[in-house]
């Protein structure tokens, strides 16, 4: 798999690390309780089909980007630099 860094040009999959979903989570009330807390720590949304994820460029441009990529067949369809983007 290759990503279109906007700064560096098409690079090797194995210059990036994913960061996981590009999508802002909801943080828990300190007092929310034990379940509250372990659902959003360990589950997340599996979807087959587009996505938005968080890359870091770190063998390149050390650039964070928000790559929307079909989790079926892997394709990519957009890049863009997640500078200025909240995350969670």
């Amino acid at each position: 798999m290759r990503i279109d860094c906007p700064l560096c040009g098409s690079r090797d999959r194995r210059e990036f690390y994913y960061q996981g979903d590009a999508v802002a989570l909801t943080r828990p009330a300190p007092d929310a309780g034990e379940a509250a807390w372990d659902d959003y720590v360990h589950l997340r949304d599996n979807p087959a089909g587009p996505t938005r994820e968080l890359w870091h460029h770190e063998a390149g441009c050390s650039a964070w980007l928000e790559v929307t990529r079909d989790t079926v067949s892997h394709a990519i369809s957009d890049v863009t630099l997640a500078a200025g983007k909240a995350t969670a």
